[in-house]
């Protein structure tokens, strides 16, 4: 089997592949659309979501439903991404954009949903609590369903990094997804942590899901004067106040909370690539500017990755025979 890769990355439809065909992940969608509501993070702004079923290979589109239709329509995809400072942004040619994509792309990614519409009315998702478990919740209510084709997956072959010494994102080849990160900062509340995850449905579910966006009482003045936290309250954030103390009523989630959430934000980061990455992150330090340059640099390099299909039992690649050729 030979497929051809589009202008934008994606393989287009054709043959399915011949290998163990009754071992092989499928694809999954949303078994019925379903709603919610919130405030922006950083816009302040209420806004409506919606999540509904995606055709087979469409991936995750965003659609702002308060600009004309031919305007909208925004793919979640690395090359998409416009800015990354406190979060990640989308937008298309026209000039549409959503913010704060992460904790959604990382509800979607852990809940292995492929295709999906996003409908939402104004120009930020929802901060929902500062994590991704309320998405998980509404993923779950609307019910999953399996498509009939193949899931795909990117397979990393070759390390890859951006970044310094000390502030950096990587990837390398590995047996599965392993994600681990290290934060290190000088308020004594959230210090040095460091975590490492092997993705799995259950694991995102009970280890990533629930930890929230976090920031401090100091900062909040200046970033509102940027345009940004206008819509950060207690409710939907953990904030350290400065006498170095947590101000949310119920305290933390996990110990080790903050960089739990560092880890959330970078699987829906990664969740840009357009599929499940196959391999070890590694972040240090990072944030969604080294998270977006990582999928830059690893897709740069035609050597450092490849597709592939994975094993519906262990959802793991299923070796070389899965790889998927791809023209140049």
């Amino acid at each position: 089997m030979r497929l051809e890769r589009s202008e934008h990355g994606e393989l287009r439809r054709g043959h399915q592949p011949a290998v163990a065909n009754r071992r092989i992940q499928r694809q999954k969608t949303l078994k019925r659309a379903i709603h919610c509501s919130g405030i922006g993070l950083h816009s302040g702004a209420k806004v409506s979501l919606s999540l509904a079923p995606a055709e087979a290979d469409s991936g995750i589109t965003f659609i702002r439903t308060d600009l004309p239709a031919a305007q909208g329509a925004i793919r979640a995809d690395y090359r998409s991404v416009v800015d990354t400072k406190m979060c990640t942004v989308i937008g298309n040619e026209h000039g549409a954009r959503v913010g704060t994509v992460e904790h959604l792309m990382a509800a979607l990614a852990g809940c292995e949903i492929d295709n999906a519409l996003v409908q939402i009315n104004g120009p930020e998702v929802p901060a929902m609590d500062g994590s991704a478990e309320p998405f998980v919740f509404l993923v779950e209510c609307a019910g999953i369903i399996e498509q009939a084709a193949p899931r795909r997956a990117i397979e990393v072959l070759r390390p890859v990094s951006t970044g310094s010494d000390d502030c950096y994102a990587s990837l390398a080849p590995a047996s599965g997804t392993i994600l681990s990160f290290e934060i290190d900062f000088a308020n004594p509340v959230v210090a040095r942590q460091e975590i490492c995850v092997a993705l799995s449905q259950d694991a995102f579910k009970s280890e990533i899901s629930r930890a929230r966006t976090f920031g401090f009482e100091r900062d909040v003045h200046a970033l509102r004067a940027q345009g940004l936290a206008r819509g950060g309250s207690l409710e939907n954030a953990v904030v350290i106040s400065g006498d170095n103390k947590v101000l949310n009523e119920d305290g933390l989630r996990f110990e080790d909370e903050f960089v739990r959430h560092k880890v959330l934000d970078s699987v829906g980061d990664l969740y840009l690539a357009g599929g499940l990455i196959c391999g070890a992150y590694r972040g240090v330090r990072a944030g969604h500017r080294l998270n977006n340059q990582l999928l830059r640099t690893l897709f740069a390099d035609s050597r450092a990755w490849t597709y592939t299909w994975l094993d519906s039992v262990t959802g793991l690649p299923l070796g070389e025979t899965s790889r998927v050729a791809v023209s140049a």
